[in-house]
Order: structure tokens, then sequence, then C-alpha cells
């Protein structure tokens, strides 16, 4: 793949493990459509990106994390829902146990 598109190919070298995990987890069936692709996540960068980019001056960091949770609130509002979200618990099921979490409460 390098002869034929060097980015591409350290892209895809780059991300690899975590582009297999989905499968790796036995949930590409469920949730594959969604998670085997990094579009939310570009969709995301570019929306806020488009946001922020309207800020001139911030003065600290307060400031700078205010002006990045109005932005991904406004952004949200325009993201469309995962498809089979309601599935996700699978997913927070799964992880647990991959990662040998026990399950807390959450108050």
């Amino acid at each position: 793949m390098k002869r034929i598109n060097r980015t591409a190919a350290n892209s895809l070298e780059e991300g690899l493990e975590e582009t297999l995990t989905i499968h790796r987890l036995g949930l590409v069936e469920i949730l594959g459509r969604g998670f085997t692709t990094t579009n939310l996540i570009e969709n995301l960068n570019s929306q806020f990106a488009k946001y922020i980019r309207k800020v001139k001056r911030c003065v600290n960091s307060d400031m700078r994390a205010r002006w990045v949770a109005v932005a991904l609130i406004e952004i949200e509002k325009k993201m469309r829902r995962i498809n089979r979200y309601e599935k996700l618990h699978l997913l927070r099921t799964v992880l647990r146990a991959e990662l040998k979490l026990e399950h807390q409460k959450v108050a």
C-alpha cells in the first residue's frame, strides 16, 4: 500500500489496533457501522474548528474551558445519534470484562 499512497498506509498503520478493536471485542455486527470509521471524530473536530475560530481572545484556561464547553453544547444540537445507540450498554459491559473492572454504582 505504501507504493500507492504512503499517507494512507501510515494512517492505517498508526490506527490499526484501534480500528480492529471493535472486531476483537465481537461487537462489529451490533455497533460496527458507527464505530469502524473515524467519521464521528472528524465531524466533531471540523464543527469544533468552525465554532472556535470565531473566538478572538482567551484570557486564561478557565475561559478556554468555557468556550470549549459552549462549543460542544452547540455542536451537540446539530449531531445525529449514533446508529444503534440503544446497544451501547453492550460496549460498556464488554469493555468492563476486557479491562477486568468491577461494576461500580454511580450516584
